[in-house]
């Protein structure tokens, strides 16, 4: 059984493959894969780099609710409530 979730978030800071490796090899078996990418302050570069490499968006830590619930809202195509 193959797994295909509606909407993934990867960390750039992950043990074993750093989130940017996760995004492309996912892209690479899903190319409409949607990823939102999470980053803590000052990895800005980095969340730049994982958008051009496909990412849907990015949630800066530490977390906004509302920014969180846009994010995903967007990525999704879903309007606000």
């Amino acid at each position: 059984m193959e797994l295909t979730p509606d909407l993934m978030t990867l960390d750039i800071t992950m043990p074993i493959m750093d989130g940017i490796q996760t995004l492309e090899k996912i892209l690479a078996h899903d190319a409409k894969a949607k990823i939102i990418m999470v980053s803590a302050l000052g990895k800005e570069e980095t969340v730049k780099n994982a958008l051009e490499k496909g990412a849907r968006s990015f949630i800066v830590k530490p977390f906004d609710r509302n920014t969180v619930l846009e994010r995903l809202r967007k990525t999704m195509g879903r309007a606000a409530p």
